[in-house]
């Protein structure tokens, strides 16, 4: 079947609502073990972590195909990860020190993830001195 076909596009629209199902119901159960700050750090900052090692993952090696990397990123990290609750939380802090904690943790903590993530998918691939390519190329 040629790419373009329509069942070829509801086969993978399909399959990012079941990323998406998995996705939301892993935070949602997150949300249920911890409290909410720390349920909303924990998700963002592991969907940062798996976002990065798939982008870099992606321009490294491309093992992963493009399909999958597209069904993990837009359908379950996009629902696992959180960033308007993350927001709500931020607006409703009623200490400065807690919206600092909470701001610093998940940016920062999301960036240093997505920084320890390239390190990962570069010992994982081998990566010697050229990247082979990947979407971001």
């Amino acid at each position: 079947m040629a790419a373009d076909h329509p069942l070829v596009r509801l086969e993978t629209l399909a399959l990012i609502g079941i990323g998406g199902f998995a996705g939301s119901n892993l935070r949602y159960f997150a949300t249920g073990v911890l409290a909410d700050v720390p349920a909303v750090l924990l998700v963002n900052v592991l969907g940062s972590v798996v976002l990065g090692f798939l982008v870099y993952e992606a321009q490294y090696t491309g093992i992963v195909d493009r399909k999958s990397r597209l069904v993990l990123t837009t359908g379950f990290l996009s629902s696992l990860t959180t960033y308007s609750t993350f927001a709500v939380q931020t607006a409703l802090a009623a200490e400065p020190l807690l919206l600092v904690a909470i701001v610093v943790g998940n940016y920062g903590l999301g960036f240093a993830g997505v920084v320890a993530s390239r390190g990962l998918a570069r010992r994982v691939s081998g990566w010697g001195p050229t990247p082979t390519g990947g979407e971001t190329a």
